[in-house]
């Protein structure tokens, strides 16, 4: 269905005639769900990333982007280049000369154009307060993941290496504690009190 949508979308930009001068963008915010009567196992929608939806492991908040704007985005082109969604106002504001307010975001222009040096994160950062509270943090290699957050805020940290472990089955906390205690340093300086 998201296929016939998408193609209905650029029929549309081509019948305005706009489709040349027209970035599109195809993401989410999220991983699957299991809402409405979707069931991610038949569909085997997040592969073998672990999480879904509301979760904070990559199978909840890793997902592609895909970008289209010819002769600006080159064609069958692919990019490895980290980004969230904070990144999506910088981007549009730059593409538009447009002033952008203050934002933890990074703009993705030089990755779609190919042009210019791209900006990356030190870190992306995650929290999430229903389930009792995560909190996860995306620093290179390293994917640190906290659960209980409000029961427990300084609760154990699970670590992965996710360039060896993207699935996130083994935990490596315990054989690397300095990578725990500055993911644990950017969970604090990330976070703020949501009365």
């Amino acid at each position: 269905p998201y296929s016939k949508i998408i193609q209905g979308g650029i029929d549309k930009l081509k019948e305005a005639g706009i489709d040349e001068n027209t970035l599109v963008i195809f993401t989410s915010d999220n991983g699957p769900h299991q809402e409405g009567g979707h069931k991610m196992e038949y569909f085997d929608s997040n592969g073998d990333l672990r999480g879904m939806k509301r979760d904070l492991y990559e199978g909840g908040v890793r997902v592609p982007t895909i970008a289209r704007w010819p002769g600006t985005v080159a064609a069958d082109t692919a990019s490895d280049h980290v980004s969230g969604f904070q990144d999506i106002l910088p981007t549009f504001a730059e593409l538009a000369a447009a002033p952008c307010p203050n934002t933890d975001g990074i703009s993705m222009v030089p990755t779609l154009t190919g042009t210019g040096a791209q900006k990356k994160h030190d870190h992306l950062f995650w929290e999430f307060y229903e389930q009792g509270g995560k909190k996860a943090v995306l620093k290179g290699r390293w994917k640190g993941v906290r659960l209980n957050t409000r029961r427990k805020p300084g609760g154990p940290i699970e670590l992965y290496d996710i360039t060896k472990d993207l699935s996130e089955r083994k935990n490596v906390a315990a054989d690397h504690p300095e990578v725990v205690a500055d993911i644990a340093r950017i969970m604090k300086e990330e976070h703020e009190d949501m009365k």
